[in-house]
């Protein structure tokens, strides 16, 4: 047997979605090389094979698992207090490949994470270091970050200081009064970002990108509002939710129309700008009036600029508002002649069912687009369609519970390879096309779990199809052991070190 079968054999094992829990473990063995870190990051598992993850000596085996966004968070608590700080990082970094929905950790294994005094015992990382990649990982929900400021711990609820802003006056309130002193002074050392006086005074501290961020986020004495005026540093002023009337009035009639329209939708501009900006020369400006009627809160406000500027190709991440406009909003926008609003419903989770029923069938193709990638009620055929007329969205529409897998042989004969590797493994299909010229359409044929024994015998042998009928899910679990035997045997045991 030659080298290549057995890493095809190995690697379509581990892929096979019928291989039962006694043939996963076994790619957990070391003479398995790289199959079963493969397997522990991509794909689900069953629990026994999950157990036998989390407690393997290679640390590989555990990194992958950490990374995994098919298992259930809650099952890679232990991991959060792994040895290996490495392992910790891998589960604070999240998926490796950043989908663009990312499931969140559960709240123990955030305090864990976020209150730990070390990064492992092998010292390679520390906690903070840990902590910046869970920061960045868009795993923290945003019902925990609102929640830090009544946390039991201390360490969390200093962390609730650092985003003064989002606070609630009685949240401000209960950290600057907290029973715990170093929490007290990191609430008098956050509450600067609401003070005018202050920010204009730390202003000059900072780098020119903190410098934009405080600009477009802080309260603004009225000499750093002149000076964003004055200096072009309009864009910052025209998102600060702190802006004064008289500053926005004349935003709205500065040359620039990517100003204008900035300020258009803001829920604090007046009723005569507004009716002012209607008849602006520029079509986006006008459109960007016309939705303000629905932008009536800064989270109304913050829904809809998720919205505009972006094409039918947009992969942005998807992630909660914060906080949410109400239900009835929602539904309003669905109803509205306006494709913007319409876009905003469908990209919202909790659209009622006969609603998206309705925008499935809208004419605008992005609120098509946005409903299928957003919507876990969005009919299958919507997100078939998606599939084949927009590649961008591929990755993550394969990853959907409801995309479908069968009732897609009419497309194998498509141009795009991708749609022809898709229509390759439906059962539906009579005579999957294993001689096709590209490589993963014929992987796609081989998993056919039409194909009769004796064709993925035949298929097994020929590195063209070896790993696809490896991975069939009509292949014998006693040939499943059979491979691996072969693969397993008289291979000789890499050393640990090499797998950490």
């Amino acid at each position: 047997m030659s080298d290549s079968l057995r890493e095809l054999w190995l690697r379509g094992l581990a892929f096979n979605p019928a291989a039962p829990s006694d043939v996963l473990i076994r790619l957990l063995d070391r003479a398995a090389g790289e199959a079963g870190p493969l397997m522990c990051e991509g794909r689900d598992l069953p629990d026994a094979v999950i157990d036998a993850a989390l407690h393997h000596p290679v640390g590989a085996v555990r990194s992958a698992l950490a990374r995994n966004q098919h298992v259930d968070p809650a099952r890679l608590a232990p991991l959060a207090t792994d040895p290996s700080g490495l392992v910790r990082a891998h589960l604070a970094g999240g998926p490796r490949h950043y989908p663009r929905r990312v499931r969140p950790l559960p709240d123990d294994i955030l305090v864990t994470l976020l209150t730990a005094k070390d990064g492992g015992e092998d010292g390679r990382l520390t906690a903070g270091e840990i902590i910046g990649e869970l920061e960045s990982s868009r795993q923290i929900p945003l019902s925990f970050r609102r929640s830090l400021a009544t946390r039991e711990h201390p360490e969390l609820r200093i962390r609730a200081t650092w985003n003064w802003g989002s606070l609630t006056p009685e949240q401000r309130a209960g950290l600057l009064d907290d029973p715990d002193p170093a929490v007290r002074e990191s609430a008098r050392d956050g509450s600067w970002v609401l003070d005018p006086e202050q920010v204009e005074a730390g202003l000059p501290s900072y780098e020119p990108r903190n410098q934009a961020f405080v600009l477009g986020t802080c309260a603004l004495s009225p000499a750093l509002v002149e000076q964003c005026l004055t200096d072009g540093l309009l864009q910052h002023l025209a998102q600060n939710r702190h802006a004064p009337a008289h500053a926005l009035a004349r935003l709205a009639r500065r040359p620039e129309a990517g100003i204008r329209a900035l300020v258009a939708t803001r829920p604090d501009l007046g009723a005569d700008l507004v009716a002012e900006l209607r008849k602006d020369p520029d079509a986006d400006v006008r459109m960007n009036a016309r939705l303000h009627p629905f932008s009536r809160t800064w989270a109304e406000y913050d829904m809809i600029h998720r919205i505009l500027g972006h094409g039918p190709d947009c992969t942005c991440p998807i992630t909660e508002p914060a906080p949410r406009p109400s239900p009835d909003w929602f539904a309003a926008c669905a109803a509205s002649g306006e494709p913007v609003l319409r876009r905003v419903a469908a990209s919202w989770s909790g659209l009622p069912a006969e609603l998206v029923a309705e925008l499935a069938q809208d004419d605008d193709e992005e609120v098509r687009i946005r409903l299928a990638c957003h919507h876990p009620l969005a009919p299958s055929h919507l997100l078939l369609d998606v599939f084949v007329t927009r590649p961008a969205h591929r990755p993550h529409l394969l990853t959907l519970p409801a995309f479908p897998r069968t009732g897609t042989s009419h497309l194998i004969d498509h141009p795009d390879p991708q749609v022809r590797s898709l229509a390759a493994a439906d059962p539906a299909l009579p005579d999957p096309p294993l001689e096709d010229p590209d490589e993963p359409v014929r992987r796609a044929a081989a998993t056919n779990p039409n194909l009769t024994p004796q064709t993925l015998e035949v298929l097994l042998a020929a590195p063209r199809t070896a790993e696809g009928a490896a991975a069939n899910p009509s292949l014998p679990v006693p040939r499943m052991h059979a491979l691996l035997d072969h693969c397993l045997d008289d291979v000789p045991t890499p050393p640990t070190a090499s797998r950490r």
